[in-house]
C-alpha cells in the first residue's frame, strides 16, 4: 500500500511539478501564521491611522471616508450608527486630544502593517532579508497609497454611480494595479514588473470576490454581534474578516509567485529577478530529490 502511494506522488510530482513547488512554497510561507500575523497589524495599525485621519481631514475627506467604508462592508443598522459615531463625532475635539505628536506617532506605528506585507512578499518570491528593502520610504509610501485608495472605495464599488455592473471590473482594476505596484514597491524592485503580475491578478480576483461577499455577509455578522455581545462582537467579526482577506492575499501572491516560475509563463513574462539575481529567487521553487 505504502509503495503504492509513493509511486502514485512520484507520478504526480512528475506530471505536474508545478504542484509540488507550490505546496512547498506555501508550507514555507506558513499562510496561516502570515495571515494571522496581517491581520492583526492591520487591526491594531493601519485601522486607527483610519480614525486619526478622520480626526484631521476636513468635513468633506471625512464624509467621504465613512461613505466608503459603509459601502465596501454594506453597513445598515447599529453598525452603521457605530461607525458614524467612531468617525464623525466631534473630530475637531478627538483632533485636539490626539495632537500632531501622537498622530505622527500612529502613521509610524501602521508601518509595522507595510512591514508584514514586505516579509509576506519575501517568502513568496524565496528571497532573502535585506539590502534596499528596508528603506522607511517604502513603508510610508504604501501606507499613504492604501490610505488614498480606501478614500476612494465608495466609488469604486458603485461604479462611480452607474452601479455593480461598472464597479466589480472597476475594482477589480484597480486592485490589480495597486497589489502589481505594492509588490514592486515593498520588494524594492529585486524581482521584475511583469513576473509580479499573476499574483497581482489573482489577489485582486480574490479581494474583488470578497468585497461583494463582504456586502452580504457583514452587514448581519456586525449588527448580530453588536446585539448579542456589544462592541466587544463587532471587533472579533472584523478581526475574523481581515483574517480570510490577508489569507487570501498570502495565498494569492504565493500562487502567483510559483506560476510566474513556471517554463511556459516565464517564457512571456522574462526571468523574475534583475541583475543576475535569478537563481536567488528560483532557488525555492526547483525540484528537490532525496539524497
Amino acid at each position: 500500500m505504502g509503495a503504492r502511494l509513493g509511486r502514485r506522488l512520484a507520478d504526480t510530482h512528475s506530471r505536474f511539478p508545478v504542484i509540488t513547488r507550490l505546496i512547498s512554497r506555501l508550507r514555507s510561507v506558513n499562510i496561516l501564521d502570515a495571515a494571522t500575523r496581517l491581520a492583526a497589524q492591520t487591526f491594531l495599525t493601519a485601522i486607527p491611522l483610519l480614525f486619526v485621519v478622520a480626526s484631521f481631514a476636513p468635513s468633506g475627506m471625512r464624509n467621504q471616508l465613512v461613505s466608503s467604508v459603509r459601502t465596501v462592508f454594506g453597513l445598515t443598522g447599529d453598525a452603521d450608527a457605530q461607525l458614524e459615531q467612531i468617525l464623525q463625532s466631534h473630530p475637531g475635539t478627538a483632533g485636539q486630544t490626539i495632537g500632531t505628536v501622537g498622530a505622527l506617532m500612529v502613521l509610524i506605528s501602521a508601518t509595522a502593517c507595510s512591514r508584514a506585507l514586505q516579509r509576506l512578499f519575501r517568502r513568496a518570491w524565496a528571497l532573502p532579508s535585506g539590502g534596499a528593502g528596508l528603506a522607511v520610504w517604502r513603508w510610508l509610501a504604501w501606507i499613504v497609497a492604501w490610505l488614498a485608495v480606501v478614500l476612494v472605495q465608495g466609488p469604486l464599488h458603485d461604479g462611480f454611480g452607474a452601479g455593480l455592473w461598472l464597479g466589480v471590473p472597476v475594482t477589480a482594476i484597480t486592485l490589480t494595479a495597486l497589489w502589481w505596484w505594492t509588490q514592486h514597491l515593498l520588494l524594492a524592485g529585486r524581482v521584475h514588473w511583469l513576473p509580479l503580475l499573476p499574483g497581482a491578478f489573482l489577489t485582486a480576483a480574490a479581494l474583488t470576490v470578497l468585497s461583494v461577499s463582504a456586502r452580504i455577509y457583514m452587514p448581519h455578522a456586525l449588527n448580530r454581534s453588536l446585539q448579542e455581545y456589544g462592541s466587544v462582537g463587532s471587533v472579533f467579526t472584523m478581526l475574523s474578516w481581515l483574517i480570510v482577506v490577508c489569507a487570501a492575499i498570502a495565498v494569492s501572491i504565493t500562487v502567483g509567485a510559483v506560476l510566474a516560475q513556471e517554463p511556459w509563463l516565464a517564457r512571456h513574462l522574462g526571468p523574475p529577478a534583475p541583475h543576475g539575481r535569478t537563481e536567488a529567487v528560483e532557488a525555492d521553487s526547483s525540484p528537490r530529490h532525496p539524497a
